[in-house]
């Protein structure tokens, strides 16, 4: 493939990735702030080049090795659901935007502190993003098939790289505070994670069932390389130990990379995405690895005698097969590696250099001078140049110093270098002992171990064989430490953590720090207890102006912002606006609206040029704290009784409302049943009154009277025997008695007394029989009233030709019966009332419908009996009344219905 080919691709590859972050940024929408997998696909920028290629040349030479890489993060990740859910929240409330602020603040907010970490990362990163660089370089030279340019001006890789600088100087300084979330850099970053797997899926199922015949087909040819059953083993303790000492390396890693620190902590947006992120990842993590053994294997036995570099037997292996599409895929998906990184490594880098070294220790003091538009735009140049320089950097170390190393020992070297933050930063979260003198001697001892025993032969002697002197002396000098079983790096990172460590516990335990560093290692160890009240546990004792320290943050935030986190700090506290003086909550939530834009330690030097501050003995900062936590918990105690009794005014108002409503069902139920009594006492009393008055009626009318009387007797008598039998419902003294029925034949005998009443109304009677069987247990002699009373109600509100219908199912071990009519709709606030015990609709017209409102609460004590339930809903043109019986019936007495 030509390279202004392979160049133009690139070209549009960087432009999808603009217009992903371009859309992201502009639209906003749930789908990119609160998805839980752009967050865990973002930690994939874990996986560089190193990963894509150089993982690939450990597995073909060295066997298991390349392993722990995955193996170690996928151990630490399930603790992140505590690790970092703390990191997380002690990182929102001081508003952290790195690394460097997240350890220096634990210890007292020491600037010098921060300073050296910064260079301790840019130590270490710095050539871990030359490590891309040189994947990028060498895997487009290895594409386009072209020579090195030792032309930096002429070699296409530098466009590449100038193009990827000016990407990320633009989108990762968006915005000038540096703790607000990139979303279109994570964005583009997830696009990024989900291309780079989905590419070598493609080359891996490529070489398993295309070039060879499977799996099984790779391992059983390459088991014939000599040392294939050595590289495929652990070759007993030297190199279980080598695996277990890689694993702790990377897996401190994870934890510790600035990229890896600012996604999974910086960017987080909700603590719960962790939840997601804890077994997303290490998922990525096992696909990422299936494929590796194939491809590694797979170019040894295509390569077999061949001089060919193994790391890019990826990028090797189609281009053998002249499939030029699954090449360029490969390069994409290994650029992909190589960008994320760069991009994420180069903002976070960035953000520390402006923070804590060009700010604090260079243009602080201009800083003060100027306006917010003026310091927004110096700060924003500083990190945009920092970027571009920062790459550009890494560029030139790649040239000279790195050309001839392997991708696996880069990685490696910087991996160790960044791990001697380890003991201060665990220790940070959990141990209050932990000092700054402790963490930054243990941390120049690590790092002093790591210069001699790595850095030096690693870089220095590979571009100067013949250098001579002390340092080659001092070099040789650590022989003496040598750990037979131990490869180098595993021995360098084993003693200098164990110093790095060492040293920090013992003078942390025998100094005592400042304050201040007791202040905030309670409130980063109990971080749960003060996270509702952090401004509070802060200590401070002196003079301060509000007015004064207003002017600080109106140049850096502009007035209108300034005023608006003034009010709100004034209505969470309750504080009067005309205060004058700041008390050290205030202090507190200064540094933090500061922090962002200029890291914290700087922001500690601002409100510290114009405060007055008192000296504050370790004995009163224990005892505050002590009181601290009482009142906070004294204040938790009170919020929770609070709630309870606000909840339990809520239950009495609702209960209330609940008795006001029933009291009023109760007066219209017994109005309506006086009115139903009334009525056929009247009738008889009437028609008794005629037959005492006149003794010369004529038979026939006589006759008349007497049934009008018999029939209100009945209507009487059933009126009470309703209200005796839904009495008896209610208190449980009607017992069932269950049988096995045909369930066709109740319905048969339900319908057949109101057949005649349907077919006066001419309303259109159907019947829906969807069953597979029709034997069920119940009651039949309640089934039947049960089903009249639906019916009844159906009849009662429906008008002259409407329609009734019935359907029987069968569902989930149930009886359905769905009786459905064209009355009008029941209010939906009136839905689940119908079949309380005095309820009548106050939506019914004036004129009431007969009955006294008593059928479906009947009808629904008689389901309930059954174990089974009724409900009510609006369909269509009417109203659907849903029965479910289960098909058997637990029930300890089946005797005899009470007779009504």
């Amino acid at each position: 493939m030509s390279s202004f080919a392979l160049f133009f691709v690139v070209l549009f590859y960087l432009a999808l990735l603009f217009l992903v972050a371009h859309l992201a940024e502009k639209k906003r929408s749930k789908f990119w702030i609160n998805n839980p997998y752009i967050y865990a696909l973002s930690l994939a920028v874990y996986c560089t080049a190193w990963t894509y290629y150089g993982s690939i040349g450990v597995a073909a030479t060295s066997g298991l090795n390349y392993l722990p890489i995955y193996i170690g993060p996928a151990m630490i990740i399930p603790a992140w659901i505590y690790i970092n859910t703390r990191i997380v929240r002690i990182a929102r409330i001081n508003k952290i935007s790195s690394l460097a602020d997240f350890i220096s603040l634990r210890y007292g907010n020491s600037r010098s502190l921060s300073a050296i970490i910064t260079i301790v990362c840019l130590l270490a990163i710095i050539p871990y993003i030359g490590l891309q660089i040189k994947a990028i370089s060498e895997t487009f030279h290895l594409v386009t098939e072209t020579p090195m340019s030792k032309n930096i001006l002429t070699d296409n890789a530098t466009f590449v790289v100038v193009l990827i600088a000016l990407f990320s100087s633009y989108y990762g300084t968006r915005y000038v505070d540096a703790s607000e979330k990139r979303l279109g850099i994570i964005s583009a970053i997830a696009l990024e994670s989900f291309l780079k797997l989905f590419f070598i899926i493609i080359l891996g199922l490529f070489v398993i069932y295309y070039v060879f015949d499977g799996f099984t087909d790779i391992y059983q040819k390459a088991s014939h390389f000599e040392d294939f059953k050595e590289k495929n083993t652990f070759n007993g303790i030297e190199g279980a130990m080598n695996w277990m000492v890689l694993c702790m390396i990377s897996a401190t890693a994870i934890c510790l990379l600035p990229r890896q620190f600012h996604v999974a902590i910086v960017e987080n947006r909700q603590e719960k995405h962790i939840r997601t992120a804890i077994w997303f990842f290490p998922l990525y993590l096992l696909i990422f690895t299936i494929f590796i053994f194939p491809i590694a294997w797979g170019g040894r036995l295509i390569f077999d005698g061949e001089k060919v570099n193994p790391e890019f037997y990826s990028i090797l292996i189609p281009q053998h097969f002249d499939n030029t599409i699954i090449t360029v895929l490969v390069f994409l998906g290994g650029l992909s590696s190589c960008i994320s990184m760069i991009i994420i490594s180069a903002i976070t880098l960035s953000i520390m250099l402006s923070n804590n070294l060009i700010i604090p220790y260079g243009l602080l003091g201009k800083l003060k001078s100027e306006n917010e538009e003026q310091n927004t735009r110096s700060i924003t140049n500083i990190r945009k140049f920092s970027i571009f320089a920062l790459i550009i950097m890494a560029f030139v170390f790649y040239k000279y110093f790195i050309l001839k190393t392997s991708l696996d020992s880069v990685g490696l070297i910087s991996f160790v270098i960044i791990a001697q933050l380890a003991p201060a930063f665990f220790g940070a979260i959990f141990w209050r002992r932990g000092s700054y003198k402790g963490a930054l001697i243990g941390l120049a001892a690590g790092l002093g171990i790591c210069y001699f025993g790595l850095i030096i032969p690693q870089y220095y002697f590979s571009y100067n064989q013949e250098f001579k002197g002390v340092l080659r002396d001092m070099y040789n000098s650590f022989n003496f430490f040598t750990i037979p079983y131990l490869a180098r790096i595993p021995q360098i990172f084993f003693w200098s953590i164990l110093v790095n460590t060492g040293l920090f516990t013992i003078i942390s335990v025998s100094t005592k720090g400042n304050y201040r560093e007791r202040n905030f290692a309670e409130l980063y160890v109990d971080i749960d207890k003060y996270i509702q009240n952090h401004e509070d546990a802060f200590i401070w004792r002196g003079t301060a102006y509000i007015s004064d320290i207003q002017n600080i943050l109106e140049r850096f935030l502009g007035k209108n912002k300034t005023e608006q986190a003034l009010r709100i700090f004034n209505l969470k506290y309750n504080i009067d606006s005309k205060t004058e003086t700041a008390d050290s909550r205030f202090i507190k939530f200064s540094e933090n609206l500061l922090a962002g834009r200029i890291g914290t330690a700087s922001a500690k030097i601002l409100i510290e040029g114009v405060t007055k501050e008192d000296k504050i003995s370790l004995k009163e900062v224990l005892n505050i704290l002590e009181e601290s936590k009482e009142n906070i918990s004294l204040n938790k105690k009170l919020t929770e009784q609070s709630e309870e009794l606000q909840k339990l005014s809520n239950d009495l108002r609702t209960a209330n409302e609940n008795l006001i409503v029933k009291d009023r069902q109760k007066d219209d139920f017994l109005d309506s049943v006086a009115h139903e009594l009334r009525t056929p006492i009247t009738a008889i009393r009437s028609a008794g009154e005629i037959l005492a008055d006149d003794d010369d009626i004529p038979f026939e009318i006589k006759q008349e009277f007497l049934n009008n009387i018999i029939t209100e007797s009945d209507r009487l008598s059933e009126i009470i025997n309703d209200i005796l039998y839904l009495d008896k419902l209610q208190h449980g003294e009607i017992s069932l008695n269950i049988q096995q029925n045909n369930i066709l034949d109740t319905y048969k005998k339900a319908l057949s007394p109101l057949l005649h009443l349907i077919q006066q109304k001419n309303i259109h009677l159907s019947e829906v029989n969807l069953l597979n069987q029709f034997i069920f247990e119940y009651d039949e002699a309640r089934m039947i009233q049960l089903l009249q009373n639906i019916w009844g109600n159906a009849l009662k509100f429906t008008d002259e030709q409407g329609t009734i219908q019935t359907k029987l199912l069968e569902r989930d071990h149930q009886l359905m019966i769905t009786i459905f009519n064209t009355g009008k709709h029941i209010p939906e606030e009136d839905l689940e009332m119908i079949f309380d015990k005095f309820y009548q609709s106050k939506n019914q017209n004036i004129l009431k419908p007969t009955g006294s409102g008593l059928g479906l609460a009947i009808s629904k004590k008689i389901i309930q009996a059954h174990n089974g339930s009724i409900k009510a809903e609006n369909r269509g043109l009417g109203v659907t009344f849903t029965i479910s019986l289960p098909e058997k019936i637990i029930n300890e007495s089946k005797n005899e219905v009470e007779p009504l």
